[in-house]
């Protein structure tokens, strides 16, 4: 159950209505199609209805600033009826990174901060020619349509440009942080066969200075696709590439085409390839899901302009790496004639500031972070809204896990009371949103606050049937465009089908654990694979962080379902590891209000069998804790892929734990 309060924490006033470019958009919408469309809940049934005749008012770009340049062609949607197998806009010609090269003039387009270190901006006309010169370097290097370009690179302007320049050609962008270990990195590229590997020396967190050379060189010798290396400079003044196979440092490998000024742009299908993304790789080698340019593009326009309100001239913030999709959805609100405000480094850094001074320095209108930022902001007392002015920001994001209701509180009370706070959620499988926010609706405590546009996103019990305000899997029941093209290296699409497609036929099931509210707005309550299911009762593993995180002398929690008894296992008991604040030691009167907490404010059976301390939790590189990985620990079985977490080594704390075997 949510939070039954009489009034939501935010609702938009009249003129922030008005001016949304939602607003705009709905009211085109009911001319051209002749439709009513009185509120967002009428337009949400209508887009999900009526597919063709909302994805071309979004090809458009009805009153909302400009559609997609490209030839559109007459076909909308073939193959309606299959999922997989809908095919989008079949007569279409377009290009990804024209759409977001739409300016060249003397704006910012892009604003970078390197923690404390770093500072450099550039124009759209700026940008528009390192495009120019990069796309210039790949195609004398023999780079063509379908090649794939890695990046082992921080989220800094070479990154952007080197992904405008891919698909300027019609390769295909894949990327990594320069973080992962050297097999992360081969678990991930050795798959997709780049020709081309961008990678920077180094890199910045928290004051500390990390060299990669030394790992790139590992990682080239054992990549043979890899023709051309390009090294940008980041933390080091001078660079011996000697240990590199292939490599050039940047300037060197543009400096004969300096003199190019323009772009040929390659026109390319709706559903030609744009992206490969990974999945957290935490159970095996991870998936390699490809993104359509056509898709991502329209998605993102759709998310940015109608669900998150940006319009020309806003200054957009995700701290995000270049290993987690959140990076890709920024980087397309360029198109949406936004300034990107780029990030790298700990966003702890500064005293815990850094984010913050951010967000007054560039004038920031958007700012996108992690559901674990706001926990950990509000651990740390931090009170933005007595130190900063942050009067340029009107949306604050979250994503990475489910924002807990004490953590609207705290974005309400501490950050900014005059902010849409749309806690958000979709993921690499889609590189998007299902479930995320609008400018036009209320905010209400512990709740996303929509489905999104075009997304016919319902909830559903065991046997198919809708849910309401009960707990259920999450699901999209017609397809949209931005659904993967399938896995790389996927021949028969076997493994694409069965991701997504095999619980429900013809309905992508996400692996989410989810309730639509009264409100009509979603709360997810974790993975489905990770649902615990004491004496046969499903619980989501958020309901108990929820309350565990309240106590301060907790920092974070995992829980898991452990099969028990273990010689003769028939049901599972609910194990609770907790992380301390430094210097505390778990005891029994802890233990006991640790109990008594989750008792009181939600089931006995979601009370934990077991209490344990660890010393860390462990993460994925994208900062998402990782439950599965834990639980085949604690039952003695292997953990396929360690590269995929950050810090891997959090692992021996769960493991031969004589607690567990009592």
């Amino acid at each position: 159950m949510t939070d039954k309060l009489a009034a939501p924490l935010w609702t938009p006033s009249a003129e922030r209505i008005a001016s949304a470019g939602v607003t705009a958009f709905r009211l085109a919408a009911e001319k051209r199609w002749g439709r009513s469309l009185p509120d967002y809940d009428a337009l949400h049934a209508w887009s999900v209805a009526s597919p063709e005749e909302f994805w071309v008012s979004v090809w458009e770009g009805d009153k909302t600033g400009g559609g997609v340049i490209g030839e559109r062609g007459e076909r909308v949607l073939v193959d309606g009826d299959r999922m997989p197998g809908a095919k989008w806009f079949p007569d279409a010609r377009l290009n990804f990174a024209q759409n977001l090269l739409r300016s060249r003039d003397a704006h910012d387009a892009l604003v970078f901060w390197g923690e404390d270190r770093v500072q450099n901006r550039m124009t759209h006309g700026e940008m528009y020619r390192a495009v120019a010169h990069f796309v210039a370097a790949l195609r004398d290097m023999g780079v063509q349509k379908g090649d794939r370009i890695a990046a082992y690179m921080p989220n800094m302007p070479e990154t952007v440009i080197a992904m405008l320049a891919a698909a300027s050609i019609g390769a295909i962008f894949t990327s990594a942080s320069p973080d992962f270990g050297v097999q992360g990195v081969l678990d991930r590229f050795g798959q997709t066969a780049p020709k081309v590997l961008i990678a920077c020396d180094g890199y910045f967190y928290g004051g500390k200075t990390i060299d990669i050379l030394g790992k790139l060189g590992d990682i080239v010798r054992q990549l043979p696709s890899v023709k051309h290396v390009v090294v940008v400079p980041y933390v080091h003044a001078e660079h011996d590439l000697k240990g590199i196979p292939h490599a050039h440092m940047w300037a060197e490998y543009i400096a004969p085409f300096h003199f190019v000024d323009d772009i040929a742009f390659e026109q390319l299908p709706f559903d030609h390839p744009l992206y490969i993304m990974y999945s957290s790789g935490t159970t095996g080698v991870p998936k390699c899901i490809v993104h359509c340019a056509g898709g991502a593009l329209l998605q993102h326009l759709k998310e940015h302009r109608l669900h998150a309100d940006v319009k020309p001239g806003d200054r957009l913030f995700y701290f995000t790496t270049c290993g987690w999709m959140m990076w890709n959805w920024l980087v397309s609100g360029l198109a949406a004639g936004a300034t990107l405000l780029l990030y790298d480094g700990s966003p702890f850094a500064s005293d815990n500031q850094i984010l913050f001074d951010y967000a007054d320095a560039e004038h920031m209108t958007h700012f996108g972070t992690s559901a674990k930022f706001i926990d950990a902001a509000a651990k740390f007392n931090l009170k933005p809204r007595e130190t900063h002015s942050l009067a340029s920001v009107r949306v604050m994001m979250s994503t990475g896990s489910p924002l807990v209701p004490e953590g609207f509180d705290y974005v309400y009370r501490d950050i900014k009371a005059d902010l849409q706070l749309a806690s958000i959620s979709g993921g690499t499988d889609i590189i998007s949103c299902f479930v995320l926010g609008s400018p036009v609706l209320p905010v209400w405590r512990g709740e996303i606050q929509c489905r999104g546009l075009g997304m016919a996103v319902d909830v559903w019990d065991d046997e198919g049937r809708p849910l309401r305000e009960a707990k259920g899997e999450l699901v999209c029941t017609r397809p949209f465009p931005v659904m993967p093209i399938g896995f790389w290296g996927d021949a028969d699409g076997s493994k694409y089908h069965a991701a997504y497609f095999d619980r429900f036929p013809n309905v992508w099931c996400h692996g989410d654990f989810c309730e639509i509210t009264e409100h009509g707005g979603l709360v997810i309550h974790g993975r489905s694979d990770a649902t615990l299911n004491p004496g046969g009762v499903r619980i989501g593993t958020a309901e108990i962080y929820r309350q565990v995180e309240r106590l301060p002398e907790v920092v974070e929690s995992l829980v898991i379902g452990q099969d028990w008894p273990p010689q003769n296992p028939n049901d599972v008991r609910v194990v609770l590891f907790v992380k301390l604040r430094e210097g505390l030691v778990l005891d029994d009167t802890l233990v006991a209000r640790i109990r008594q907490t989750i008792r009181d404010n939600t089931t006995p059976r979601h009370v934990p069998a077991k209490v344990l301390q660890v010393d860390d939790i462990p993460r994925t590189k994208s900062g998402k804790i990782v439950e599965l990985a834990v639980r085949n620990v604690v039952h003695g079985r292997p953990v396929k892929n360690l590269e995929a977490l950050a810090n891997p080594e959090a692992l021996g704390f769960f493991r031969d734990r004589v607690e567990l075997t009592e």
